[in-house]
């Protein structure tokens, strides 16, 4: 399944990216204390504390009063983190890195009158030399990212087929929590003018920023918010577990649904969460610098006006969007009801005014700020309704190029591309791209015309919107030089 897609501007990725160092013995240590490796066997635990609960089973843990029970000193969630950590350990103590590359002394030939054929090391023998430079030009050839190249990150469960265009897997990023919502941003993290770095959000109520330029890393360089320190007790056998836990300063306290980076003000990250409560973050500071509490419900999405950077819009499971203007902190800010829950929102490029909303009701609603009313009490109407699918509208995208442009995906399994002229918003193109329920699409500012779309099957795939003659003949005035081939 592939959750969320971002792009990655041209020329923002390094052009050969480095490697990450091995993890030392005290970050592998750090790993295992801080549960990330076991995140992966959650539910398998879940199912054994069912399990336990249902038989009777008492764990070791500690009583009310602090003083240990009569039971084994470690808990087996401790003795499989040690194994973990220990299978790690001799695993690279194993592979012997730090000699790696030195020779072995008193090398002998297995049969005589071969010696000529023996060379002190592979750079002093011609065949070897020759073979390890083609393989290493290959493999540099390989990794280079060429100004040029269309770069894309999806996030999945697992790699799916290449889409019908030509593309490659360029590297893969392990994460232990599977992801729900991602944001590209080039806030310069690590120094320098700006970087290349991929803000993830999942069911933890941590945000994780991973470095795209580095490749076999085990860890984000950096994390939002999170959990401090989580305790289980159980007061007595037979009644469920009681976990106590801390929260680091700022953190949401539930799963991360979604993210908007500011583009202008390149260190703001805004994410919703399920905590019903929208966090707007200082990157560069590693804090969280406000919380806005407006929703009664989980908030679903949030996006940053493109014109006026200073505007946030958030929509929730509350049937409501939030509109607020951080130049006015003092104003409570706008809200428009839905009928339905909000499954994603987007600003319009074109103009600052617009805004569309995608429900789970299958439709898809517009709006004009300027027709808000600061009263709780009026309603606004809609600039327009379309009953786009025929299941929830799980993501929209709009066209960066060309105006009113719009495309949505839905659970119904379809993508389609909407005409919003002149406020009579008619369907121009549908596609059925064989990616199962659909939850994510995504215009290119590069290659504006090139729609990505993921969704159940876990199959990236791609729509050269333009080979469809309807939108060729709204839309092809519009088009911009051919793009080179995405990486």
């Amino acid at each position: 399944m592939i959750s969320a897609i971002s792009w990655v501007p041209k020329g923002a990725s390094k052009p050969v990216p480095s490697v990450a160092d091995l993890p030392s013995k005290e970050e592998i240590e750090e790993i295992v204390k801080s549960g990330g490796m076991e995140r992966s066997v959650d539910s398998d635990e879940d199912m054994d504390d069912q399990y336990d609960n249902n038989h009777g089973v008492d764990d070791d843990v500690d009583d009310d009063d602090g003083e240990k029970l009569d039971k084994p000193a470690k808990s087996s969630k401790d003795t499989e983190s040690e194994a973990q950590f220990e299978h790690i350990t001799n695993g690279l103590k194993e592979l012997d890195m730090d000699h790696y590359d030195d020779e072995d002394d008193g090398f002998e030939l297995f049969s005589k009158g071969l010696g000529d054929l023996y060379y002190p090391s592979n750079d002093l023998d011609p065949y070897l030399k020759d073979k390890d430079d083609d393989e290493d030009s290959e493999d540099l050839e390989d990794l280079t990212i060429r100004p040029m190249d269309a770069v894309i990150v999806w996030v999945c469960e697992e790699p799916g087929d290449d889409s019908e265009l030509n593309t490659y897997v360029h590297h893969e990023i392990m994460i232990f929590e599977f992801p729900l919502c991602t944001a590209w941003m080039d806030c310069p993290i690590k120094g320098g003018d700006r970087g290349n770095f991929l803000a993830v959000g999942s069911m933890e109520p941590s945000i994780e920023i991973w470095d795209l330029d580095v490749i076999d890393e085990v860890q984000p360089c950096m994390i939002l918010g999170g959990i401090a320190e989580k305790k289980k007790k159980k007061k007595k056998k037979g009644k469920k577990k009681e976990t106590s836990v801390k929260y680091k300063e700022g953190s949401h306290t539930d799963s991360v649904l979604g993210l908007a980076w500011n583009k202008q003000y390149r260190n703001v990250l805004a994410s919703a969460s399920a905590d019903k409560t929208v966090k707007i973050w200082d990157v560069a500071a590693g804090k969280c610098d406000i919380t806005l509490e407006h929703h009664t419900d989980k908030v679903q999405a949030v996006a940053w006006n493109c014109h006026a950077p200073q505007v946030l819009l958030s929509g929730s499971f509350d049937h409501s969007v939030v509109m607020r203007d951080g130049r006015i902190p003092s104003h409570s800010g706008y809200k428009w009801l839905v009928n339905s829950d909000v499954e994603s929102l987007a600003w319009d490029p074109h103009t600052e005014y617009s805004f569309v909303v995608s429900l789970e009701d299958g439709t898809v609603k517009g709006f004009d700020i300027r027709a808000a009313s600061s009263d709780p009490a009026s309603e606004s109407q809609p600039s327009f309704t379309l009953h786009a699918h025929d299941k929830a509208v799980c993501s929209i995208s709009y066209n960066s190029s060309a105006p009113n442009l719009l495309a949505t995906g839905s659970m119904d399994k379809m993508v389609k591309l909407w005409d919003l002229s002149n406020n009579q918003p008619s369907c121009i193109a549908s596609k059925n791209p064989k990616a199962g329920a659909v939850f994510s699409v995504s215009f290119s500012e590069d290659s504006p015309f090139l729609l990505a779309i993921g969704g159940s099957k876990g199959k990236l795939q791609m729509w050269d919107t333009l080979s469809d003659s309807a939108v060729s003949r709204r839309f092809g005035n519009y088009r911009k030089p051919k793009s080179q081939p995405v990486s």
